[in-house]
C-alpha cells in the first residue's frame, strides 16, 4: 500500500502520535478478536505518516483487529510551538488518519498476509504513553503467561464446518467451556442417536485437527425440557488436549508419594503397638491415656513389642494394597491411566487410605463407575475376610495366646461390624469390660473403617466419583451435602468424622471433571451395586448408641 503525505508540517511530534495511538486503542473494546498478521502501526518520520512495524524506543508495535471497529482518533497536542502550528499539525494528522482509515476499509485487508489464521490469544500489550503503569502491564504479561490455551477461533469455524451440520448436530448457538472459560462449548439440535452422532463427530475431529482437541458430550446447561428423543439435551464442548488432560506426575509427587508412604507405614506399626494395650507398660500406657500426663516415659520400653506388632502393620497395608491394585486392574483394559497412589496417614485406623488421581480422560460414566467401585471392593473383600477369619480364630481355643484383650465399646463403633461380631462370638463375650480378639479382627475392622469412609458420596473419593458416573452430578451435590450434615453431627463415623471431614474438605472436596460422554446413562446393575454400596457404607460407620447396644449386647454399658 502507497503512503500517504502531508504538505502542511515537516515533523510531527512523537507525543502527539503516541497519544493517537493511545486514543485509538484505547477506543476498541474486543481484544479478543486480534488478529497478529492485521497489525497497523502508524510511526512519523520526516513528515510522513507510514504504514509499516515500527520499533521505536518510546512506541512498540501492537495489533488489532480492524475488521469491525474504526474509530477516527482525537487528542490535545501538547505544546512544542505556536497553537496555531500545533492545530495545523493535529488537523493534517487527523486528515491522513481518516484516509488511511478509509482505504483500508475499501480493501478489507485483501492481502494473502490478512488472511492469516487467527491467533487463539491476544498479543502481548505494551506500555504506549502513560496509559499504562507497569503494574498493568505486569498484569497483562502475567495474566497471559498464566492463562490456559484457549481454541483458535480460526480453527472454531473449520470445526463448525467439518463437523456440525444437519445430518449430525446443527449448532444455534455458542458459549464459553471449561473452569475459565478457555473452550467452546456448541449448543444446538442433535439430529440423530446419541451415541452415533458423538462418534462420528469424533472421527471428523481427528481428520481436520489431529490431535488437538478433544470433544466432550455434555449435558446443555439450563435446557427447558429434554431431548424429544429422550434423555436430556445434549451439547458438545472443546477444549484444547493440553489444558483438559491432566498433566504427568512429576518427580516430586514421586518423593512426596514415598515419604507419606512410610509415614504410613510408621502408623500402621503404631496401630499394632497400640492394639497389644494390655501388655505395654504402665507409664507408657498412663501417658497416652491421661490428659494430665505431662513427663513423657522413654520410648524404647516400646522396641520389645515391635515384631508382634508388625502383623497386624501387614495387616493395613495390604489392604492398601489390595485396594490399589483393583483400581489399577480394572483401569489398564480401558486404558486409562492412574497416577501413583499417595497414602494418607492416620493413627487411629493406620491410614486413611490413599488418593489415586486419574492421569487420562474417562472416556464413560460406566468407565467410571467401574473403577471407581474396583479399588473399595477388593479392598473390602480382603478386609471382610481378616475379619470374619479373626473373628473365629477368637472364638478358638488354641488360639488363645495370639489373642489380644480391646474394651468392648469399641465394638459399638459400627452397627454392622457389631451386630456381626455378636452373631459369632456370642452374647456373654462382647457384654463384658473387654473381649479377646485375634489382630486379624482389628485389621478388617481398620480395612472396612477405611474403605467405607472412601466410598462415602463427596467429591472425587471414590463414592464421589461412583455416584457421580451412575446418577449425575446433580445427584452428587445432593448426597453430598446430607454426608457433610451428618459428618458435623457425628451420626457417620462417630469421633472419627471430624478429622475425615477436614481431610475431605481440603483435599478431596471438589468432584471429578466430566468424561468425554457424559451423557448417555450407565445399566441397571452399576446403579444398584452402587446403591448397594452406599446402604452399608452407612450400617459400617453408623455406630451404635447406648440404648441399642444395650439391648443387643455390644459392649458393656452401665450409665445410659
Amino acid at each position: 500500500m502507497g503512503t500517504l503525505t502531508s504538505s502542511s508540517f515537516s515533523t510531527v511530534n512523537l507525543k502527539l502520535c503516541s497519544d493517537l495511538i493511545v486514543k485509538d486503542f484505547r477506543d476498541r473494546t474486543q481484544l479478543k478478536k486480534w488478529k497478529k498478521q492485521s497489525a497497523l502501526c502508524f510511526s512519523c518520520k520526516g513528515g510522513i505518516l507510514k504504514r509499516e512495524a515500527c520499533n521505536f524506543s518510546k512506541i512498540r508495535c501492537f495489533s488489532v483487529n480492524n475488521n469491525n471497529h474504526h474509530h477516527d482518533s482525537e487528542k490535545d497536542v501538547v505544546d512544542n510551538g505556536s497553537d496555531s502550528e500545533n492545530d495545523d499539525k493535529y488537523s493534517n494528522v487527523k486528515a491522513a488518519l481518516s484516509e488511511e482509515k478509509e482505504e483500508r476499509s475499501s480493501t478489507e485487508f485483501g492481502s494473502d498476509k490478512a488472511q492469516a489464521s487467527v491467533s487463539s490469544r491476544p498479543p502481548t500489550i505494551s506500555p504506549v504513553g502513560p496509559a499504562y503503569n507497569n503494574f498493568q502491564v505486569d498484569s497483562f504479561k502475567l495474566m497471559e503467561l498464566l492463562g490456559p490455551e484457549k481454541v483458535d477461533p480460526a480453527d472454531v469455524k473449520l470445526i463448525k464446518d467439518k463437523l456440525f451440520g444437519y445430518s449430525t448436530f446443527w449448532v444455534t448457538k455458542e458459549e464459553p467451556f471449561g473452569d475459565l472459560g478457555e473452550g467452546i462449548l456448541f449448543l444446538g439440535n442433535l439430529r440423530g442417536n446419541r451415541e452415533d452422532v458423538f462418534a462420528k463427530l469424533l472421527s471428523r475431529l481427528a481428520e481436520a485437527t489431529g490431535d488437538k482437541y478433544n470433544l466432550f458430550m455434555v449435558e446443555e446447561p439450563n435446557s427447558e425440557a429434554p431431548d424429544p428423543r429422550g434423555g436430556p439435551r445434549v451439547s458438545f464442548g472443546l477444549l484444547r488436549k493440553e489444558v483438559s488432560e491432566p498433566g504427568p506426575t512429576t518427580l516430586w509427587q514421586y518423593v512426596i508419594a514415598l515419604l507419606l508412604f512410610l509415614l504410613t507405614t510408621g502408623s500402621s506399626v503404631e496401630l499394632g503397638i497400640a492394639s497389644q494395650i494390655n501388655r505395654l507398660p504402665p507409664e507408657v500406657v498412663k501417658y497416652f491415656t491421661d490428659p494430665n500426663a505431662v513427663e513423657p516415659p522413654d520410648m524404647e520400653l516400646l522396641f520389645p513389642f515391635v515384631d508382634s506388632a508388625l502383623p497386624l502393620a501387614y495387616g493395613v497395608l495390604g489392604i492398601l494394597l489390595f485396594h490399589e491394585v483393583g483400581h489399577f486392574l480394572v483401569a489398564f483394559p480401558k486404558k486409562v491411566k492412574l497416577s501413583i497412589p499417595f497414602c494418607i496417614p492416620n493413627i487411629t485406623l493406620g491410614s486413611f487410605g490413599a488418593i489415586t488421581q486419574f492421569k487420562s480422560i474417562i472416556p464413560d460414566r460406566s468407565t467410571k463407575v467401574d473403577i471407581s467401585l474396583a479399588g473399595p471392593f477388593a479392598g473390602a473383600a480382603l478386609s471382610f475376610s481378616m475379619f470374619a477369619v479373626g473373628l473365629l480364630l477368637s472364638s478358638n481355643p488354641a488360639a488363645a495366646g495370639d489373642l489380644v484383650q480391646v474394651p468392648s465399646m469399641l465394638f459399638q463403633g459400627s452397627l454392622l461390624l457389631g451386630l456381626i461380631s455378636r452373631a459369632i462370638l456370642g452374647y456373654a463375650a462382647l457384654h463384658a469390660s473387654t473381649v479377646s480378639i485375634h489382630p486379624l479382627v482389628i485389621a478388617g475392622w481398620c480395612g472396612l473403617t477405611t474403605t467405607a469412609f472412601n466410598m462415602l458420596p463427596v467429591g472425587c473419593l471414590d463414592g464421589g466419583r461412583a455416584v457421580q458416573g451412575a446418577f449425575g452430578k446433580g445427584a452428587l451435590i445432593g448426597f453430598g451435602l446430607t454426608t457433610y450434615t451428618l459428618l458435623g453431627l457425628g451420626v457417620l463415623g462417630g469421633p472419627l468424622s471430624l478429622p475425615w471431614g477436614i481431610y475431605v474438605l481440603i483435599c478431596q472436596r471438589a468432584p471429578e471433571k466430566p468424561c468425554l460422554n457424559d451423557v448417555t446413562e450407565v445399566g441397571t446393575w452399576r446403579k444398584a451395586a452402587v446403591t448397594a454400596a452406599i446402604f452399608l457404607v452407612a450400617l459400617t460407620l453408623l455406630p451404635v448408641w447406648d440404648e441399642l447396644a444395650e439391648e443387643l449386647g455390644i459392649g458393656l454399658v452401665s450409665t445410659f
